[in-house]
């Protein structure tokens, strides 16, 4: 049996293809953009999963250290430590800023500061070491375009790069960068010189702290300003048969924090943290969608009205209205067919290219090509109603 719409698309190749590819477009946009919450959640689970901890232990009343600022004393690990199921804890501090590398260029980065062979150092690497001295040495993720033995500069130390790992960012795509713990919170929390010298002239003309009759108060007083003893959280691993839950109750009780194990973290990170970014993901896909259909749509009310008179010649010679309508429809259904292919391979090649990560799943893929046979069939109503209406006496008319 001759396919009308195979004829007709045949015969019109041109403007058939052109559309298809201006939909194709918005198509892989489309797909990005699912892409891109995609990156988003798989960027918060990797954060959870990279730092290597079961529980997080971090300010009372507080969401951090990743969707809340958090700040406790480093001498609170000794007591988690002590704690019933608890195998590992170690200090760690996040803060993300922009870092110089030897160009004087600025990258924007997540510094971390651990403690080597604890939870929270890098889980692997793919090339150099991990941290091997208390100071001045860093591992970075190969997204920060940082070399082996290159030297940035945080704050006001240059920090040596000894090794390059691998997907580890944090919840906003940023690639990290890990630092020794002491040197991080010296980045952290302690202002700069001009700053320091200010607060001490301001304790030195305090008269309660500058007693003539209690010497090195003063001197006791200035080495506290401008020493620094905080961390974001405390990581924890949980001894083997241990539940998280049951180790994390304790700690909350008798220490007076707030400890969140993974699902908790999972449930802040991409229930709370990107909630809002999904919203938003979500409104430019409802109206993508909505842009695509009216296209379809257009052209292919366009293309009917210019075959109206053949339209009413297949009605005079007996043409069966399902056979019409059946044209129209794998007319719509063939153009979406050629945007998906064109909006998959442009969303695969230009993915990479993209700052943040983008992850293109099949599941999307096959839900994306479903939606737009869906929207085409639709989309193709309008086109079908009109030839539907045509009078078979135009063709001689």
């Amino acid at each position: 049996m001759i396919s009308l719409a195979g004829r007709d698309i045949l015969h019109s190749w041109g403007k058939f293809a052109l559309t298809g590819l201006g939909l194709g477009l918005l198509i892989g946009v489309t797909l990005t953009m699912a892409g891109v919450y995609r990156g988003m959640v798989d960027d918060a689970h990797a954060l959870i999963n990279n730092s290597g901890a079961d529980l997080w232990v971090v300010q009372k009343d507080t969401q951090g250290p990743y969707a809340e600022s958090s700040s406790i004393k480093d001498d609170v690990v000794r007591g988690v430590r002590g704690m019933p199921g608890v195998a590992q804890a170690s200090n760690v501090t996040y803060f993300t800023l922009q870092v110089q590398d030897a160009n004087a260029e600025d990258t924007r980065v997540m510094v971390v500061g651990i403690e080597p062979g604890q939870p929270g150092e890098p889980g692997y690497l793919v090339a150099g070491r991990q941290l091997a001295r208390n100071h001045y040495e860093a591992v970075a993720d190969i997204k920060t375009g940082f070399a082996l033995g290159e030297t940035v500069r945080i704050r006001r130390h240059g920090y040596t790069v000894v090794g390059l790992t691998q997907r580890m960012v944090s919840s906003g795509g940023d690639p990290m960068l890990f630092i020794p713990l002491k040197d991080a919170q010296e980045s952290q929390f302690l202002k700069d010189n001009d700053a320091i010298d200010n607060d001490r002239a301001r304790t030195a003309a305090n008269p309660a702290f500058n007693r003539p009759a209690v010497p090195g108060l003063l001197e006791a007083v200035q080495a506290l300003q401008t020493s620094s003893h905080s961390v974001n959280a405390v990581l924890v691993q949980v001894q083997s048969g241990w539940l998280p839950e049951r180790v994390a109750e304790p700690i909350r009780r008798w220490k007076h924090l707030s400890v969140f194990t993974q699902d908790g973290m999972e449930e802040i990170l991409v229930a709370k943290l990107i909630a809002t970014s999904a919203k938003q993901i979500g409104m430019f896909l409802a109206i993508l969608a909505v842009v695509s259909a009216a296209i379809v749509a257009f052209i292919i009310y366009t293309m009917t009205l210019g075959k109206i008179r053949e339209i009413a010649v297949l009605k005079l010679i007996g043409t069966r209205n399902s056979t019409i309508a059946g044209m129209i429809l794998q007319q719509a259904l063939g153009l979406g067919l050629i945007g998906f292919v064109v909006g998959k391979v442009a969303a695969t090649v230009w993915a990479p290219i993209f700052p943040k990560f983008v992850l293109l799943l099949t599941q999307d893929a096959v839900t994306g090509l479903l939606a737009t046979l869906v929207i085409c069939a639709l989309a193709s109503t309008l086109a079908i109603r009109a030839a539907l209406q045509v009078d078979p006496a135009t063709a001689i008319g």
